[in-house]
This record gives structure tokens, C-alpha cells and sequence, in this order.
């Protein structure tokens, strides 16, 4: 209730604020959708899902122009869980994104939580962007999403399409600034036609131990009656290919830590430490219609060789230009001992096979 409440006043003080200075705008997404999941070892489930398509969202975003090319900006977006009601993120207020920053001709600085530049080249790569059944994530690393405590350099569009990004996320340990800090970076080159990035992401533990280290080099080709996505990745650390269901299942099923959503004994020591992820796939647009397709494989190189393949189709149907259908349906091999579930853009999934129907809308 006290959420709620908070989250009103937000949206009342913003709306006033947008009334007075046109600068300022409210955006956002509501996604619902039906997605039924099967192969985990306790049956299937049927539910009702919030941004299986694209995270259920509302933003407020603003600029102020200070004169000299230089200008102020602003983005605070919070994740909702439509299907209840509720908070994505786990509750936080503007878990998805809250940053302010300057930008003038030498590019743009900005400081909060934002999303990194090694999701952002992965996502532009993925026909699925990131959503629905086929989610590059439910196989490829995307654990470094977001970071907190964040400075974050963005360069101008320069040399006809080159850009660069480079983040820092500060671990604020008192006495050890290397403990859980993270940085990411890409750059790349970009046309109407062709695009390339290259991004590499690494994370320090919170015991200064150990580091996750993620690079991916991601690519997109238009030919106008179709669009092909490729993308190769190599994961190394301890984090580096987590599986996203399992810290789930465990919440779900505390008295059974060491399983897996298929009855196999998974613990954290079982995840790979070494990995590459091979990305193929396409879309083709007709009309109001567009159809996806993805082949993601993960090669995993250490001794217990748990691999894993991902085959995603989909379809979104265009009602309007703020509205669409869609539909997905993916399926993940594992080998060996590999866990990996078929999720969406917002939830892990609890199986190896899942389906996804519902409606999106953009304001």
C-alpha cells in the first residue's frame, strides 16, 4: 500500500512537472501474456505472464538545454508486474533504470544505474531483443544487464557510424574499491544496412576473489526482405554462464537446494567456468507481420561438458503502431548435467520447452 502510494506521488509531481515543461515525458510499456512452460521435473504450468515480450514498464525522461551545445538529462523507469499488480526488480522503484547526466558534442556522461554496453550490443543481436521464448539470454550470459553505482561515457556518432561506450560500476567497499566493481565497454560501426560490435564485460565478486569476464562480437546484416542477427561469445569466471532458473527453483524449493528444475543435482561449483556461445538467426517482415527465428548453441569447455542448444521461433502481428500480437515457442537440448531453462524477457522459466501468446502496448 505504502508503495503504491509513493509510487502516485511520483507520478502526480512528474505529471505537473510535464505540464509545465514540455522537455519532460512519461513513457512506458504493459505487456501480458499466456505462456506455458513444460519439462521441468515436477510437470508443467500454465500462468499469466507481465512482459514476456518486453519488460511492463513506466518512465519518466527529460531534457534541459543549458546553452553552448550542452544539455541536461534525466531517465528514472521502473519495472511493474502487471500480471499482480506489483514491482519488478525486486521492488525497487526505478529498478530498471535511474541516471542523470550532460551531453554536448564530445558525447554523453551519465551517472546512476544503467544498462551495460555489453547487454546492449547482445540485445541488438538478438532477433528476439531480448524477449519472449527465443531470449538470447535463456542461453547466452546477460548477467551484466544493469550496474549500479554507474558513471557511464557514450560517444557521439562519429567517422559516419563509429560509437564507443565505457562503464564503470563502483563495488563501494570500504577499503577495497576492486571489490565488486564492474566494467563494461563496446564499440562498434553502424549503417542503414550493416552493423558490428565488439563488448566485453567484467565483474569483480564482492570477496575479491575471483572475476567473471564476458566478450561478445555481434553483428546484423538488412537485406530489406529480411534482417540476419549472428553473434559469438566467450564466457570465463566463475559467473560467467550462470544458470538463470535454478536461483528460482531454489527459492521455490528451499528443502531441495541442490537440484535442478529436471531432478539433477546442480550446484553452483557444476556451472561453467569456461564457455563459448555461437548465435545465429533472422527476421522477416511483411506488411504488419514479422516472423523470428534463432539458433543458439552453448559450448561449454569444461570437463563435464554441460552443452546446450536453444532452437526460438515467433511471430508479432502490428495492430497498430503503439500495438501488437505476438507469439514464440522455444526449446533448449541440455547435455549432460546442463540446466538451462526456456524463459522471457522477464522471467528465468522452469523447463526446457516453453510458449508464449499475448498483446503489447506502447505509450
Amino acid at each position: 500500500m505504502k508503495k503504491s502510494l509513493i509510487m502516485l506521488a511520483i507520478a502526480g509531481a512528474f505529471a505537473g512537472t510535464a505540464h509545465a515543461q514540455t522537455a519532460v515525458n512519461v513513457y512506458g510499456i504493459v505487456d501480458m501474456g499466456l505462456v506455458r512452460e513444460q519439462g521441468n521435473a515436477a510437470g508443467s504450468v500454465n500462468k499469466v505472464t507481465s512482459g514476456a515480450q518486453s519488460g511492463s514498464r513506466i518512465g519518466f525522461k527529460g531534457t534541459e538545454d543549458l546553452g553552448d551545445n550542452m544539455k541536461a538529462l534525466f531517465v528514472l523507469e521502473t519495472g511493474i508486474a502487471a500480471d499482480g499488480g506489483g514491482f519488478n526488480q525486486n521492488g525497487l522503484a526505478f529498478g530498471r533504470q535511474s541516471f542523470v547526466g550532460l551531453q554536448n558534442d564530445f558525447g554523453t556522461l551519465t551517472l546512476g544505474r544503467q544498462y551495460t554496453p555489453y547487454f546492449l550490443t547482445l540485445n541488438a543481436a538478438d532477433p528476439f531483443a531480448s524477449g519472449l521464448a527465443g531470449s538470447s539470454g535463456n542461453l547466452m550470459a546477460n548477467s551484466g544487464i544493469r550496474m549500479n553505482n554507474t558513471i557511464k561515457y557514450a560517444s557521439p556518432i562519429f567517422m559516419g557510424g563509429a560509437t564507443a561506450e565505457l562503464a564503470y560500476g563502483f563495488g563501494e567497499f570500504t577499503g577495497n574499491n576492486d571489490k565488486g566493481r564492474l566494467i563494461s565497454g563496446s564499440i562498434g560501426y553502424a549503417n542503414d544496412l550493416f552493423s558490428l560490435r565488439l563488448a566485453h564485460h567484467n565483474k569483480r565478486n564482492a570477496a575479491d576473489t575471483a572475476n567473471s569476464k564476458n566478450t561478445i562480437l555481434a553483428g546484423t546484416w538488412d537485406f530489406q526482405v529480411a534482417k540476419a542477427f549472428i553473434a559469438y561469445a566467450e564466457n570465463e569466471g566463475a559467473e560467467s554462464s550462470p544458470y538463470p532458473g535454478l536461483a528460482v527453483f531454489r527459492f521455490l524449493n528451499p528443502l531441495a537446494p541442490t537440484y535442478s528444475p529436471f531432478g539433477t543435482t546442480v550446484t553452483e561449483a557444476s556451472f561453467s567456468t569456461k564457455s563459448r556461445d555461437f548465435l545465429i538467426g533472422a527476421s522477416v517482415p511483411f506488411g504488419k507481420h514479422n516472423f523470428i527465428a534463432s539458433y543458439i548453441r552453448k559450448d561449454d569447455r569444461n570437463a563435464a561438458n554441460n552443452d546446450a542448444n536453444q532452437i526460438g521461433i515467433g511471430y508479432t502481428y502490428a495492430i497498430s503502431k503503439r500495438t501488437n500480437l505476438y507469439a514464440a515457442w522455444a526449446r533448449i537440448d541440455n547435455k549432460n548435467l546442463a540446466a538451462y531453462t526456456v524463459g522471457n524477457n522477464s522471467e528465468p522459466g522452469s523447463g526446457d520447452k516453453a510458449f508464449n501468446f499475448g498483446v503489447r502496448h506502447i505509450f
